[in-house]
């Protein structure tokens, strides 16, 4: 089921990019735009990872460092089956994490230093459940492809805007003045709802899947309470492209902004969990 999800997502995604290269440019404007989708997936997938750890400056642990942190992720790889992933620490002192990687035996979670500190075992190792259940699901890939999608999308539309401004667009071909004001209004906003749906309901899955990983639901919703009350106070500075790879959305979450958030409520996510650890 997760694999069809993913292949029907990340073509609606696709064809989205083609259809505004085709506003744009007409016929040589979709194959351009198809060329250039071809070359994100590509990129996607055997890049993102690299990017991301590297935009926030992780550092990875090795095995013999003897890290408290290590030490929690090999615990539940061995538990979940799981090939061992890369080990990194964020130097922040905001409490977060995330997973990356194509797949499971090319994959990495991320802990901030902060979460380190704030958290206790049990609330850390349901984090990293959390962040392996993402690993198990493969939500990792179609995450980091479907945000690089959605960013060439919100670019093009930025283009078709400045297009439709100096009186560009082929009437015959691309739809004109009239069609080039529609893809920048309508296609970021078809990419974002897009990505929510990707983003909001692998969260319940990983909040699940890490649950039963760990066998402490109750300990992953303490540790989304208390993430979520640093976040409000001190935010991450991360980047909104990649804002939906932590297990809580590292940025503040003020007015419209707030309608478009890549994660479910939390309190809904912490609601699920004690009805997990009472076994309902």
């Amino acid at each position: 089921m997760n694999t069809i999800k993913t292949t029907i997502l990340l073509t609606l995604l696709t064809l989205l990019l083609i259809f505004a290269g085709r506003l744009i440019g007409g016929p040589n404007g979709m194959i351009i735009a198809f060329v250039f989708a071809v070359g994100l997936n590509f990129i996607s997938y055997w890049y993102s990872d690299r990017l991301v750890l590297k935009l926030y400056k992780a550092q990875e642990v090795k095995p013999g460092d003897n890290h408290l942190l290590y030490e929690i992720v090999r615990d539940i790889a061995t538990r979940a089956r799981l090939p061992m992933p890369r080990v990194y620490i964020i130097p922040t002192d905001s409490p977060n994490a995330f997973a990356t990687g194509r797949n499971p035996k090319h994959a990495a979670v991320a802990a901030t230093r902060g979460i380190i500190r704030t958290l206790d075992r049990d609330e850390l190792e349901g984090v990293m459940a959390h962040e392996m259940a993402h690993v198990a699901h493969r939500d990792t890939l179609i995450s980091s492809v479907a945000a690089t999608i959605a960013g060439a999308i919100s670019m093009l539309a930025i283009m078709a805007r400045w297009t439709a401004f100096f009186g560009g667009g082929d009437d015959e071909d691309g739809g004109g003045i009239i069609g080039l004001l529609v893809l920048s209004i309508v296609m970021p906003l078809a990419a974002t709802i897009i990505q929510l749906a990707i983003s909001r309901s692998r969260e319940y899955e990983a909040d699940k899947g890490g649950a039963g990983f760990s066998h402490k639901p109750r300990a992953l919703a303490s540790a989304l309470r208390k993430i979520h009350n640093y976040s409000q106070r001190a935010p991450l500075p991360a980047q909104p492209a990649t804002a939906h790879m932590f297990i809580i959305n590292p940025l503040s979450k003020k007015g419209l902004v707030n309608l478009f958030m890549t994660h479910p409520p939390v309190e809904e996510r912490i609601k699920r969990l004690e009805a997990m650890s009472r076994g309902i």
